[in-house]
Formats: structure tokens, sequence, C-alpha cells
């Protein structure tokens, strides 16, 4: 379902009632451009549960590859200390 900003604020409980109960996305937009989207919660875990798994993914690569370089890792607490966190 795609509504306007201006629509959205009229409905905006049919909106949520929507996504969290008929777990439709609901795509809002301004001026014919999309803007943002109501989604079901279990959407939003199944995108931080791929963005995880992408970030850890990277991390691997870039590891993997310092090794390669034969780089050697710095351990976290050095690096918080530099940060002074």
């Amino acid at each position: 379902m795609t509504l306007t900003t201006t629509r959205a604020r009229q409905a905006f409980s049919e909106i949520l009632n929507r996504a969290a109960y008929g777990k439709e996305r609901v795509v809002l937009t301004r001026r014919g451009k999309k803007l943002a989207a109501v989604i079901p919660v279990e959407d939003l875990a199944l995108l931080e549960e791929l963005e995880s798994r992408l970030d850890a993914d990277e991390a691997r690569r870039a590891i993997e590859a310092a090794a390669r370089k034969g780089e050697k890792p710095v351990r976290w607490s050095k690096v918080k200390k530099e940060l002074g966190l």
C-alpha cells in the first residue's frame, strides 16, 4: 500500500494496525516520491538480522585481508583506551 504523508496523518492508527496486525508494508510518499515506510516489527527484525550478517561477513573479509598482508589485529581494549572510552 502506498499513501501520501497527508493521508497517512489522517489514517495513522489504521496504518499502524495494517502493519502490526495485517502484516502489510505501507510506503509513505511526498510530492510523488517515496519517503518512508511503516513495516511490521517482524520485517524490521529480519532486516536487522540481515544487516548484522552482512556486517559480520564484511568484518571477516577485512580480518582475512589484513592477515594476508601480515597485519596484526589491534586489541579492542587498546582502541578504547586510545579513544578515551
